[in-house]
């Protein structure tokens, strides 16, 4: 008998069975609202893969009772956008349609721009919803015109307490599961290699279930678990699972300062047949994220890298990515401009839109001028070092700091010349 994997036998399909994403599909969350009003405005899911956007996609056509059409960015074209397009035009002119025709587009990330091109119309003339569903970044993937047209909403890993959920959730209801005698001595290896993703933690689940014999417990431990997984290892797969963990390996070996490890999961994602410019988006991010101002000249290098790689192209940009990724592993590391901008945006959130000091405003008019706009504003270069003493930020959180400097000599110099002027001025 053909059984459908768990994951697939546990997919929920309504709002309220719905784990995770509690800011989306929450009481007060945007998603939550666009169903219960009826009004579905075309969006893109963005998160890793297990969190449920294929899943949310479904449930929006099927509580709004609206025609649903799916297509593969990897196996669909132009051709086939037109075609299921067409097909949505003589849904939305049917007096049988209740809710707009709605076409989920999986991977849209591998759209290219042709095939993005096509959606526009559609989209723009509200003959479709488009709900896209992406594991990239879309402000690098997503056409600008086609991003203008649809809100894009980050999905977030699960987190233990979802975990937890959906575990006790499988053993309860699932048909086959909930039948079987489980003995869960430990969850922590379990939890830790789902890393967040339902899909993964249910298949982990099956594939216990099924090696142990119908007629035994189940025992559910860590080093159970381990030996299992380590039992079944998974082809590099460039469209699956094993593509985030062997990513994740790679940045984190960089991030650890380890260039033999950085050149082994390159070389992995290499034979694996990973798309170059993933690696080289990710170098980039690296460099700004982990370098930083240790060394701005990381950044620089990686930027490069990834239009180096768009000129030389396949297998020689193999050497570009090599060279980065040592050079990147044997930087100095700070996160300092990681953190301070998140630190900074924090603090927008708790404080909202505080008014700019009437001295830094704009004065194009003389009723703003009239008004003390612009007024005892001092510029910068008519002073020594080009520094003066005065306020920047809103009163409210005056000498409030974002940016605190790493322990590398770059940042130490940075900060010495910095307090330098400022005791020059007092």
């Amino acid at each position: 008998m053909n059984i459908a994997p768990l994951a697939e036998r546990l997919r929920p399909t309504r709002l309220d069975d719905y784990i995770g994403q509690t800011h989306l599909v929450g009481k007060n969350g945007i998603i939550r609202k666009m169903i219960e009003t009826g009004k579905i405005n075309s969006f893109i899911l963005w998160g890793p893969p297990g969190v449920g956007k294929t899943t949310l996609a479904r449930i929006v056509a099927s509580q709004t009772e609206s025609p649903f059409y799916t297509l593969s960015a990897v196996t669909s074209g132009v051709k086939e956008v037109r075609d299921v397009i067409q097909r949505c035009e003589s849904d939305a002119r049917s007096m049988f349609t209740k809710g707009r025709p709605i076409l989920f587009i999986d991977e849209i990330h591998r759209f290219n721009k042709s095939q993005q091109d096509s959606l526009l119309g559609a989209v723009e003339k509200g003959t479709i919803t488009l709900i896209g569903a992406t594991t990239e970044n879309p402000s690098f993937e997503v056409i600008r015109p086609l991003l203008s047209r649809a809100q894009v909403y980050t999905l977030k890993p699960l987190d233990i307490a979802d975990l937890e959920n959906l575990l006790s959730r499988a053993l309860e209801n699932d048909e086959i599961l909930k039948n079987r005698n489980f003995n869960i001595k430990s969850k922590d290896a379990l939890f830790r290699f789902a890393g967040g993703d339902a899909r993964k933690l249910l298949n982990i689940l099956d594939l216990i279930e099924q090696s142990t014999p119908e007629n035994e417990e189940i025992e559910i431990t860590d080093e159970i678990v381990t030996r299992s997984l380590q039992q079944n290892p998974a082809a590099y797969d460039r469209n699956g699972e094993l593509h985030y963990d062997i990513i994740s390996a790679f940045i984190k070996s960089i991030r650890g300062s380890d260039p033999q490890a950085a050149v082994y999961w390159l070389a992995r994602m290499v034979t694996g047949g990973e798309d170059p410019a993933f690696i080289a988006r990710r170098l980039v991010i690296l460099a700004a994220e982990d370098i930083g101002l240790a060394n701005p000249n990381a950044l620089l290098l990686a930027n490069a890298t990834f239009d180096a790689l768009n000129k030389i192209g396949w297998p020689e940009g193999r050497i570009i990515l090599s060279e980065c990724a040592i050079y990147l592993a044997n930087s100095p590391k700070s996160n300092s401009a990681y953190m301070a901008i998140d630190s900074a945006i924090k603090e927008v959130d708790r404080t909202g839109n505080l008014p700019v000091p009437l001295h830094l405003r704009n004065a194009p008019t003389k009723l703003m001028a009239d008004l003390g706009y612009h007024k005892g504003y001092k510029y910068a270069h008519d002073y020594e070092g080009s520094y003066v003493n005065q306020q920047y930020l809103p009163t409210e959180i005056n000498n409030t700091e974002f940016w605190k400097p790493g322990n590398n000599p770059s940042e130490a110099k940075m900060k010495n010349h910095l307090d330098s002027l400022k005791s020059n001025r007092k």
